[in-house]
């Protein structure tokens, strides 16, 4: 329900940072694909559909503040961003304060906690991993994705991907 409306707003962010678009999208396929997988419920497919299109909200707002777009100011700059949108569209506050917890914490993976959490963590390295120099150490890469992928279909996917 909330899902269309909350693409139209990030989309509004982004409209100066299109690989911010691009990269947001990937990230909702690939955790609806472990959602998928790991038999979530429609109720908690929802959350973790929002997660995943706000996840990186902040990077504008961390640039224009800080000058950077560095893990540790989206951190900082996103659940502000991302509680002006859900608020906006109507979206439950107590939700809407998980989605934000996940989102000021989505760089620093000793705040995983929960299955929600997980599956936007794994989601967000599926696209990344893309993009980093260990993806082509084969031993380097599986010790990575054992140690970060902790669902099976997340950690499928990498393997089928990467390996």
């Amino acid at each position: 329900m909330y899902r269309d409306k909350v693409i139209s707003e990030m989309k509004k962010v982004f409209q100066a940072v299109p690989y911010g678009i691009d990269h947001t999208l990937k990230v909702l396929k690939d955790a609806e694909e472990i959602m998928e997988g790991e038999n979530i419920s429609p109720d908690q497919r929802e959350l973790i559909a929002l997660v995943a299109i706000l996840h990186d909200i902040g990077a504008v707002e961390a640039q224009r503040k800080h000058g950077s777009m560095a893990a540790s100011y989206q951190e900082k700059e996103g659940p502000d961003v991302a509680r002006q949108i859900l608020q906006g569209v109507g979206y439950d506050p107590i939700r809407t304060e998980r989605i934000c917890y996940i989102i000021g914490h989505h760089h620093t993976p000793a705040k995983i906690d929960g299955i929600d959490f997980q599956i936007q963590w794994e989601a967000d390295l599926l696209a990344n991993l893309e993009h980093m120099e260990i993806k082509n150490d084969p031993d380097k890469l599986r010790k990575y994705i054992e140690d970060n992928f902790k669902t099976s279909t997340g950690k499928r996917i990498a393997m089928e991907r990467f390996m």
